[in-house]
């Protein structure tokens, strides 16, 4: 987690964050979700909601509130199906017609070595999947969308969960979860894949983009140094999980507990995940090997 910022907005009140680009904060602030989901309003007359948020009543008055006369919401897009982005897509496409867009329900994208790991026993580590989500429109990587004065570029970035997308408009780049500025993405299998999650980083960082704007928290000025500190931040844990293990073997709570000392103990179990993400990486290129089973409870150690 970064240092505070000063990114404290009113839930419900639009804010404009350049010309056809709106930003509305759903009241629903976590120690996950930081202040609340971002949702995004695309457009002057056609308008594209990115990422409804949770299926809150308030939140889905405020939305529609946004909608001036003249404008009508004609697409509703969800970056990805946890439940803090994607539940209050389906009433809101009820109340104005717009069909929902997506990459797919929560298994689409879902790596081989992830869906190895659902077929092993491995369930979710309770960050929240939105099981019943179903687009109307399944969207594919480099697919376009368009209003009447706006294109978005469908960039399918798996990592944090396997049907993340982000989406380009021109210099800017909707990120969702993939990249924050308040904090690093949960990557917790098989959900989230930490070997996809930096494959897209480095696909993001091909392109010149002016301006993130995440799933949570403010806007990112600077994109190409978050992403090197993002990737560099995932370098630096792999280090210390692999200077854990050339001392003995040890399980993702074992190396949580070591590695994430300032942790707050509610936290830790997110931790874990991402400790165990890293060790999934790391089975793939073959740097450590379960003791046994591969579980969330494994033992680990150094591939000799």
């Amino acid at each position: 987690m970064q240092a505070p910022d000063d990114f404290d907005p009113i839930p419900g009140q639009p804010a404009q964050l350049q010309p056809g680009v709106r930003r509305l904060l759903a009241p629903n602030p976590s120690p996950m979700t930081y202040r609340g989901t971002n949702t995004y309003l695309v457009g002057t007359r056609d308008l594209a909601v990115i990422d409804p948020g949770p299926d809150m009543d308030s939140h889905l008055q405020a939305i529609l509130d946004a909608v001036a006369p003249g404008q009508r919401i004609s697409h509703i897009i969800v970056t990805h199906s946890h439940l803090d982005h994607s539940p209050l897509a389906r009433r809101l496409s009820q109340h104005c017609g717009a069909p929902t867009y997506g990459f797919g329900d929560a298994r689409a994208g879902r790596s081989k070595a992830m869906q190895a790991l659902v077929d092993g026993g491995l369930r979710s580590g309770g960050e929240g999947i939105d099981t019943g989500f179903r687009p109307d429109i399944t969207v594919a990587d480099a697919e376009r969308l368009a209003g009447d004065d706006w294109q978005l570029e469908v960039i399918h970035t798996p990592g944090h969960l396997g049907n993340h997308i982000a989406l380009g408009l021109g210099d800017a780049c909707f990120t969702a979860d993939h990249v924050m500025g308040w904090a690093s993405s949960l990557v917790s299998p098989p959900d989230g894949d930490l070997t996809d999650f930096m494959a897209s980083c480095a696909r993001l960082q091909q392109r010149d983009w002016r301006v993130f704007y995440p799933g949570h928290g403010a806007a990112i000025l600077d994109p190409r140094v978050r992403l090197d500190w993002l990737i560099g931040h995932r370098l630096s844990r792999e280090a210390e999980i692999l200077s854990h293990l050339g001392t003995a073997a040890a399980t993702p709570a074992d190396l949580a507990r070591a590695i994430y000392k300032d942790t707050p103990p509610a936290l830790l179990p997110a931790a874990e995940r991402n400790v165990l993400a890293h060790l999934v990486d790391l089975l793939g290129r073959a740097k450590v090997r379960p003791v046994a089973e591969l579980n969330e409870t494994a033992c680990f150690e150094l591939c000799s």
